[in-house]
């Protein structure tokens, strides 16, 4: 008997990760392909899709709808995409050759919009309907759910909490052109400037040998230290989450979210982390918005952008019939 499923594609700059995913939000099958960025990604969707076929007919699965995660700056509506660098997409209409390819209904969204969407419905959001998601990697990403709905905004551009100036005056130029964005300080990268930035100043400590030894300073190496005991490094990880603190505590002082969900590499430290945040989160919140706010790490991994994906597509097709 052939077994219904809806298909969740999350394009990423190195591969495109699949699965197959039932109405309920289990996983079927999940596999991943490298993305293949010759001729500016024009061939991505198209091996993607024969996997996807290949696949299907070999597990006797058949496919309802599909929903893609993308980077870049999308028409939502429309399944186009403007401009996604990491792949080398420029007014690719991916919606329109999808469906083609796969004879099925595709819904198209920004890739960190629909890792927030896995993370309600399957992971650390726990099913809550007023959801922000916040992604700490090498920058800062992020996807707001209102109402159960992905908010996207005018322009599509709605969940760039890594662009929040949280510095007023100064601060490091952001790779989109402003300085002082979130971005500069909370994410990976961020902390591993601050970290470089604090050992050349106080040359002492943990990050003094890491640095003597590596002759770098990783995000990995200040949240290590500073869960060591190490004071330089303490500071930095101080540092980083009061900026992130205060940016998340404005946000909810407007959107009141149930959760926030914390994920990326940065998140991999855990409680401790999460302690230092809490902490520099309830300082700005509202105090009411900081008793119920929950903060939680994500939980779905490398899954949350398939199974955000096939959210959307069972959001689009299945309950509200479009």
């Amino acid at each position: 008997m052939v077994q219904k499923v809806l298909a969740g594609i999350d394009v990423g700059g190195t591969t495109v990760k699949m699965a197959f995913i039932s109405e309920e939000g289990t996983i079927h099958d999940k596999w991943e392909i490298t993305t293949n960025q010759k001729e500016d990604g024009r061939y991505i969707m198209q091996e993607a899709a024969a996997s996807l076929k290949a696949r299907q007919e070999k597990m006797n699965f058949k496919i309802v709808a599909a929903g893609v995660g993308a980077p870049g700056f999308i028409d939502v509506e429309n399944g186009y995409i403007y401009e996604a660098v990491n792949v080398g997409w420029k007014s690719y209409a991916l919606k329109e050759e999808l469906e083609e390819l796969l004879g099925v209904p595709v819904v198209v969204d920004n890739d960190a919009n629909l890792a927030a969407g896995g993370e309600k419905w399957k992971g650390a959001g726990e099913g809550a309907s007023n959801l922000l998601a916040v992604t700490l990697g090498t920058g800062v990403g992020g996807g707001i759910i209102a109402g159960g709905e992905i908010i996207h905004g005018q322009s599509g551009m709605a969940g760039e909490i890594g662009h929040i100036a949280s510095i007023k005056e100064g601060g490091a130029r952001c790779n989109c052109g402003k300085k002082g964005c979130l971005e500069t300080v909370a994410s990976a990268t961020g902390i591993a400037r601050l970290g470089l930035e604090a050992v050349q100043r106080e040359q002492q400590g943990f990050l003094q040998s890491v640095l003597k030894e590596n002759g770098a300073v990783t995000a990995k190496d200040v949240l290590d230290g500073a869960k060591k005991g190490d004071e330089v490094a303490g500071q930095v990880v101080n540092e980083a989450m009061e900026h992130l603190g205060f940016a998340l505590a404005n946000l909810s002082n407007s959107l009141n979210p149930d959760i926030i969900v914390l994920g990326g590499g940065v998140s991999r430290a855990g409680s401790f982390l999460l302690d230092k945040l809490r902490l520099e989160f309830k300082k700005y919140a509202i105090p009411k918005i900081a008793e119920d706010t929950k903060i939680n790490i994500a939980t779905l991994g490398n899954d949350a952008g398939v199974i955000g994906a096939a959210w959307i597509a069972k959001q689009t097709f299945i309950e509200k019939g479009a």
